[in-house]
């Protein structure tokens, strides 16, 4: 029976690919009525004895190796440096090589070949050579004239853990030349006692910073954590702090002709949900909040431009704060094609010459987040104070105040609307920022939720409605007498 089209096409593959499965070729010899072999190959493979592989591979890139001598490969590795110990052992034990003849009793002495010591044992010659006992001397042969021994070095003092890089450097090969082709055994260390008690020098420890009465000291119980860098975070902070006056933002409406406060508003609120479909981290959020207000007040934007600039910082901020940012095509499509990926890309660029390639602002929710942490407040009060922060995004007045203290004024709007106390010492320490300095901003704040909420600026308030931000948003306002 002639093959069929699918029996033909098994079998020319087969014949130009020359490598099948045992299931193909035995689907081949039946169909041409051969007998089939199982088990049998066409041709044998040069990998016939293939070995197993570990997942980096076999990194002998050996063909036939085989699984005895793979078994065996630790085992002669391991036997590797003894073996070359003992060879060259045999080439320099014996300086002068000493030759008897049997027809004669006469010696004759025949300089042996200087062995040209390899970089690797070129460190190690001193330590061997001492190491070789004295050859013995036949019956016949003729006494040699004794060889002279270099002076032994005077004993060096322990070497300690502190001092081994300067140990290494010190040691010399036969010649009296420096080594640095030396291995950890090649340092001689008295005992292990020494590296034992061996510690390294500490600079002096700096006077500890006595905290304000009933102040909590937060960084010495995060000491134990890596992330939280105790030593540091202080410091960090107050540098953040001291950083705010250099992006200070001052009023800038006044100079854009085309645009207002509500179109800023408009502007805000969809970043808000680009944060959201992105699934992006809020520190982002702010941050392109903070490159957009920082563009607009020196450059004059129209219409038609704003939004690519919000797509634009949303794009910078992305790359500097996220793992894996989102393409130039995904903001296009986002802003439904109004602007293309040249477009996107030239104003990104603009808005990185005009702030100076300056993206380390000071950023209110880092605050909040360091102020929460001090102070130990629990996941719900801090989303109801992350909700009233987000909520003062889309506020045009709170651009030109302080990053720092609005986080603070958040912080106690949130303690006061949850009847969880006020601002207690520890807030006020590590905030920097006393009752009176953020009671004002407090009222504003509290004003700003009491307006009522306009249909095209629901994004926010619909974010912090959600049971995964514990619904926050629903939580009842306080009048300002409760304040």
């Amino acid at each position: 029976m002639p093959p069929t089209r699918s029996t033909s096409i098994l079998s020319s593959n087969v014949l130009t690919n020359g490598v099948a499965t045992r299931a193909k070729r035995t689907t081949v010899s039946m169909t041409r009525g051969e007998n089939p072999v199982v088990g049998k190959r066409k041709a044998e493979s040069p990998l016939k004895k293939a070995t197993k592989r570990s997942a980096f591979g076999d990194i002998t890139n050996a063909i036939g190796k085989s699984a005895n001598d793979t078994k065996n490969v630790l085992k002669n590795v391991t036997n590797a440096h003894a073996k070359a110990l003992s060879k060259f052992k045999d080439k320099k034990a014996v300086e002068k090589k000493v030759v008897v003849k049997a027809d004669e009793n006469k010696v004759t002495e025949k300089p042996a070949r200087a062995a040209v010591p390899s970089r690797q044992t070129l460190g190690r010659t001193s330590s061997v050579l001492s190491a070789v006992p004295a050859v013995r001397k036949t019956a016949t042969a003729v006494a040699e004239p004794a060889v002279v021994q270099k002076p032994k070095p005077a004993p060096k003092e322990p070497v300690r853990a502190s001092a081994r890089l300067s140990a290494r450097l010190s040691l010399t090969n036969d010649s009296g030349e420096t080594s640095l082709y030396v291995s950890a055994l090649d340092i001689n260390l008295e005992s292990d006692a020494v590296i034992a008690e061996a510690k390294p020098e500490q600079a002096p420890a700096s006077p500890k910073k006595a905290l304000p009465a009933g102040v909590e000291d937060f960084d010495a119980e995060s000491a134990n954590d890596p992330f939280a860098v105790s030593e540091y975070a202080m410091d960090i902070f107050d540098y953040l702090k001291s950083r705010e006056v250099k992006y200070k933002i001052e009023d800038y409406m006044d100079k854009q002709v085309d645009l207002t406060r509500f179109m800023r508003s408009l502007l805000v609120d969809w970043m808000v949900e680009v944060q959201e479909n992105f699934e992006l981290n809020h520190e982002t959020l702010y941050l392109g909040v903070k490159i957009v207000d920082t563009y607009l007040s020196k450059v004059s934007v129209g219409k038609q431009t704003l939004q690519l600039v919000g797509a634009a910082a949303m794009f910078i901020a992305s790359k500097f704060d996220e793992r894996v940012p989102p393409l130039v095509d995904d903001l296009t499509y986002i802003c439904d094609g109004a602007y293309t990926h040249d477009e996107l890309i030239a104003m990104e660029v603009a808005i990185l010459r005009v702030i100076g390639f300056d993206l380390a602002m000071p950023l209110s929710y880092r605050f909040l987040r360091r102020y929460a942490r001090c102070a130990k407040i629990a996941m719900p009060q801090l989303t109801l104070a992350r909700y009233i922060l987000e909520m003062s995004l889309l506020e045009y007045n709170m651009v030109t105040v302080s990053d720092s203290k609005l986080a603070a004024a958040t912080l106690l709007l949130s303690l006061k609307m949850q009847n969880l106390g006020g601002w207690t010492p520890t807030l006020e320490y590590y905030s920097g920022y006393k009752l009176e300095d953020i009671h004002d901003l407090c009222h504003q704040l509290n004003e700003m939720l009491h307006k009522k909420p306009k249909t095209a600026l629901q994004t926010v308030r619909n974010k912090y409605s959600h049971k995964v931000f514990f619904e926050v948003a629903s939580i009842p306002l306080l009048d300002e007498l409760q304040l």
